[in-house]
């Protein structure tokens, strides 16, 4: 019988579980239990949204240094994953607020906005994902931690599973950080709103049509590529 794998998501909100669940279900062949340490139903002091993971990156650095799979609260997982959208790359610090701002300046964190003109969209990614390094300081990801940065978001995955292909919203759509908000103004056949119980609902087309994903939206082939790496 295959090992059950304990995979642990740091996540800007409930729907990115959703996707990212549901996209790991499509990678993975061994059976897995996927665990949201953040944001976390039952203690939200952190928050949601990718300030939420900022937070949790800060509170990490303030306990641990070294590899993240040698921190005693991660050890007992096979996987962490760490997801913010790429979309995150168009922001500021002081939308968190006057403290992370200057927690910023005093840790000398990478800087917002870090968005790098798209297509390619990878170079953003990258930049973003310097950035979210900078944020865990001395603390380092090791062999068992990965990000997972969708373009521009985890809603554009879910729009390249369930709309043909050839769509007029899936033109670029890993340059263009409206596809979430205008996948929830669709006529009513196609419309899906940022809502758990629709995301949940419709999180199995990813799994089925992930080939179709990966085509459409390169940092979802590059979020499996890390995963594989990973488990093997």
């Amino acid at each position: 019988m295959s090992k059950e794998l304990r995979i642990a998501l740091v996540a800007e909100g409930p729907t990115d579980f959703e996707v990212i669940q549901a996209a790991l279900k499509a990678v993975l062949a061994d059976p897995f239990i996927l665990i949201q340490l953040q944001p976390e139903s039952t203690q939200p002091k952190l928050g949601n949204g990718w300030g939420g993971v900022l937070k949790w990156c800060y509170e990490t650095r303030q306990r641990h240094s070294g590899p993240l799979h040698d921190d005693p609260t991660l050890a007992s997982f096979d996987m962490l994953i760490i997801h913010a959208d790429v979309d995150v790359a168009l922001e500021n610090y002081s939308r968190c607020g006057t403290t992370v701002e200057a927690w910023a300046k005093d840790h000398d964190w990478g800087s917002l906005p870090c968005n790098q003109p798209c297509p390619p969209v990878f170079e953003t990614a990258e930049s973003l994902a310097s950035v979210i390094t900078s944020w865990l300081g001395q603390v380092e990801l090791g062999d068992r931690t990965l990000f997972c940065l969708p373009a521009q978001s985890s809603g554009t995955w879910l729009a390249a599973a369930v709309l043909n292909p050839t769509h007029k919203l899936l033109v670029n759509a890993e340059c263009d950080p409206t596809v979430e908000s205008q996948l929830a103004q669709l006529p009513k056949p196609q419309r899906i709103k940022k809502t758990l119980r629709e995301y949940r609902t419709h999180a199995p087309t990813i799994t089925a049509q992930w080939k179709q994903v990966k085509q459409i939206c390169s940092q979802a082939e590059q979020f499996e590529h890390l995963v594989l790496t990973i488990i093997n």
